[in-house]
């Protein structure tokens, strides 16, 4: 084993002894810090690929939820995250639901979460992005909406509207399964008129900020055929850089911890990688060439990664993988990309994309 992955294995084990809570919070008192150990990343300019503006350095990001204020983005990118997302962030701080609301299923390596968008909101993050001190790197947004907002879609207008001059990108996070009504948001209608204000807004921001910022909206694994349908048909239409594939699950399909899967909440890590990376591949069929996929979802592994870019994704988000697989994780990933690159001859990791997607979106879900 190498002495990353060692040290890794040790430190998930000291921080199991905590509730997951309160390791989440250690981890970013670690980050913070900056002891941790440097990984060595590799330098593989096949990993590198443009994007909706944007050149991003290789495609493994850190998918919103982990930094939820902006309080560590460089110390993740350090990590060798290609990209990292802060957020979800809305308006007005909001304490989220009540605690316990983190489950470890760790016989299935998933995660349960019932959050509801704790965060400090924008006003504290936006003060953190403005001391970075213009450090390098691409640093997504995901915007929400507080619980208690009288118009969802006016909160994401908001976020727009008030971290324009920093985002690299948005997020549009219309999908978390833990703020009552959010989900409404994915029926056609609803989409189309979230959309059309979001656009109207960062219209009016580019021209005040002199920049284009792409906006990418993140939907759920949870879809009937006709629903993605509806939501490709309004995408299609839209302004939309990519499609973010796929939130937290309600499901509970074949866990072995029947004891925790009975919390309330979305489910990540493990259990979710077939259902999203299936519903990737059918958005993919149904999904414009020019708007990318960014695949989320159960993560863990090289091959993992390769599945995702394989049933049509760009880029990837992992968070769950970290928390059983520690914060050299990323390195590893990109190390095993570049031997895969090398084991297939391949100059670009965009040519992986969507080589395999009518195969993963035959297999039922």
């Amino acid at each position: 084993m190498a002495l990353s992955a060692l040290m890794d294995r040790i430190g998930r084990e000291l921080m199991f002894t905590f509730e997951p809570e309160r390791a989440h919070q250690l981890s970013l008192m670690a980050l913070k810090s900056g002891l941790l150990p440097q990984p060595d990343i590799p330098d593989d300019p096949r990993l590198s690929l443009s994007l909706g503006g944007l050149t991003f350095p290789n495609p493994v990001g850190l998918a919103a939820g982990f930094d939820k204020n902006a309080e560590v983005p460089d110390a993740v990118l350090k990590l060798g995250f290609g990209f990292t997302e802060a957020g979800t962030i809305t308006p007005r701080a909001q304490t989220g639901n009540p605690r316990p609301r983190i489950f470890r299923l760790v016989e299935d390596q998933g995660v349960i979460n019932r959050l509801g968008f704790n965060n400090d909101g924008h006003e504290a993050a936006l003060m953190r992005l403005r001391n970075r001190n213009k450090q390098s790197g691409i640093v997504g947004i995901n915007v929400g909406a507080n619980k208690d907002s009288e118009d969802f879609v006016a909160d994401y207008e908001a976020g727009i509207a008030a971290f324009h001059e920093l985002a690299s990108y948005f997020t549009a996070n219309i999908s978390s399964p833990n703020t009552p009504g959010l989900r409404d948001l994915q029926a056609a209608e609803a989409l189309r008129v979230l959309l059309d204000r979001v656009f109207e807004k960062q219209a009016e921001c580019e021209i005040q900020n002199h920049r284009k910022v792409p906006v990418f909206l993140k939907i759920a694994p949870d879809l009937q055929e006709k629903e993605m349908d509806e939501i490709a048909t309004v995408v299609n239409g839209s302004e939309l850089a990519g499609l973010v594939v796929s939130n937290t699950t309600l499901g509970r399909e074949n866990l072995l911890d029947q004891k925790t899967a009975g919390e309330a909440g979305g489910l990540s890590g493990k259990p979710l990688f077939q259902k999203s990376t299936i519903a990737l591949a059918k958005m993919r069929q149904r999904i414009k060439p020019e708007i990318a996929l960014i695949g989320v979802g159960g993560i863990f592994s090289t091959e993992d990664v390769v599945d995702k870019l394989e049933a049509g994704a760009s880029l990837v988000q992992l968070y769950t993988g970290m928390v059983y697989g520690g914060p050299s994780l990323p390195s590893r990933l990109l190390k095993g990309l570049s031997r895969h690159m090398d084991a297939n001859n391949l100059q670009s990791i965009a040519h992986i994309s969507g080589t395999k997607t009518e195969e993963w979106a035959g297999r039922p879900f």
